[in-house]
């Protein structure tokens, strides 16, 4: 077992207090966005003592993608080697203070595809107008550690028809002409467009427009979905007429309270919009954006990636593996999330798992046990655990979060 340190990414639209207050260490002066734990290029977890987030830490000698490759069929097992030697996934913390990027994620073949095709024309991976930072698709489970706010997945084209009824500007009549023609998944396809598309994007004035419709029918109480139209005014708070605002009324809202999940396919729209979380995906960095954000947009790229089927949110119930452990099991085959909440020193026991595993303790004090080695994760401590150490054993009194694969 080897301690870790991760990767902090400073996005703009990072809060500087929510991870630094779950380690108990001083707000940051600068956005503290994410932290990844994992072997990704764009950000490997280093191995080093103290706090897996750690504003001052020192140096590390060795980071964790090196030391998977130094012994992948120890470090991974056969096979998770076998699918590549670098661990299958990517473990974050995410702390928004205000709303990503409006954005999906590619299938593998799609990335597989795409990464080469770039490849071939020569495009830095440092270049910002570059779609495709590796070869993976990105498909990813958020938990939540406190509230959170999301938008995700088209909602049913009747309903979209009902939120958008009413509203005087250009935008709605275009829309609503749209979804008269066909109401299925070619009206949300057709809509979606035309507030994307560079030859159809309405102007910064028709956004604001249909903003001051939503605001003007919430103050009245009349507004057939509060939801949406407050969804509205805080994104054009953020991003004031960016398209995506209005795109946002397509889309589902998504509250979850802490210990609920939501799975975001390849193909899936959507946008985080606040809260705490803990983050799992493949292994990958692709996102393809739709707006809300001063980022590269590849509108044609991403139009061929959306899946424009009406679905409601993918919310994952976890299963009580045992007395302490409760696991999230995504459909996919690059991970899965476990919990373990631990309330006695007395009492050892048995923590799920197999392969290479990333553990983070996110309050008290845990004793991980191998057959060999002992750790004790105090609050705010990670390790990485390689395949060859076999079973774990833990008991303390804490919560700790594990990232395996199925």
């Amino acid at each position: 077992m080897e301690r870790l340190r991760g990767a902090v990414k400073d996005y703009a639209w990072g809060s500087t207090s929510a991870i630094p207050a779950l380690f108990d260490t001083v707000e940051s002066e600068t956005p503290v966005a994410e932290l990844w734990l994992g072997t990704h290029t764009a950000g490997p977890a280093t191995i080093g003592d103290g706090l897996a987030y750690s504003p001052e830490a020192p140096p590390a000698e060795t980071d964790l993608r090196t030391y998977v490759l130094a012994d992948p069929q120890g470090a991974l097992g056969d096979d998770v080697a076998r699918m590549g030697n670098t661990l299958p996934y990517l473990l974050k913390l995410i702390a928004p203070a205000k709303p990503l990027s409006l954005q999906v994620h590619p299938s593998r073949e799609q990335a597989a595809q795409r990464f080469e095709d770039e490849e071939r024309q020569g495009v830095p991976l440092s270049d910002p107008t570059r779609s495709y930072r590796d070869r993976n698709h990105k498909p990813e489970l958020l938990l939540a550690l406190d509230r959170f706010e999301a938008v995700a997945g088209f909602r049913a084209p009747r309903r979209v028809a009902d939120v958008i009824t009413g509203l005087p500007c250009e935008i709605a009549e275009t829309m609503l002409s749209y979804l008269r023609e066909d109401l299925s998944a070619e009206g949300i396809r057709r809509c979606f467009e035309y507030l994307l598309s560079e030859e159809s994007r309405p102007s910064s004035d028709k956004v604001a427009a249909l903003v001051a419709g939503c605001r003007a029918r919430l103050e009245r109480g009349e507004s057939p979905s509060e939801r949406a139209d407050r969804i509205v005014t805080l994104l054009d708070s953020h991003y004031p007429g960016d398209p995506g605002v209005v795109a946002s009324l397509l889309l589902n809202p998504v509250t979850l309270q802490p210990g609920e999940a939501l799975f975001v396919p390849a193909g899936t729209v959507h946008a985080y919009l606040s809260g705490l979380g803990v983050e799992i995906m493949a292994n990958s960095d692709n996102v393809l954006r739709a707006g809300l954000t001063s980022k590269h947009i590849d509108v044609p790229e991403l139009l061929a990636t959306v899946d424009y089927v009406a679905a409601p949110p993918i919310r994952i119930a976890p299963e009580h593996v045992s007395e302490v452990t409760r696991t999230y099991y995504a459909p996919v085959e690059d991970f899965e999330l476990s919990v373990a909440d631990l309330r006695t020193w007395n009492d050892t026991r048995s923590l799920p798992g197999r392969g290479p595993r990333i553990l983070l303790a996110l309050s008290g004090a845990i004793e991980v046990a191998t057959k060999e080695q002992r750790i004790t994760l105090n609050h705010g401590e990670g390790i990485f655990v390689r395949a060859d150490e076999g079973k774990l054993q833990v008991r303390g009194v804490g919560k700790l979060i594990q990232a395996d694969v199925p």
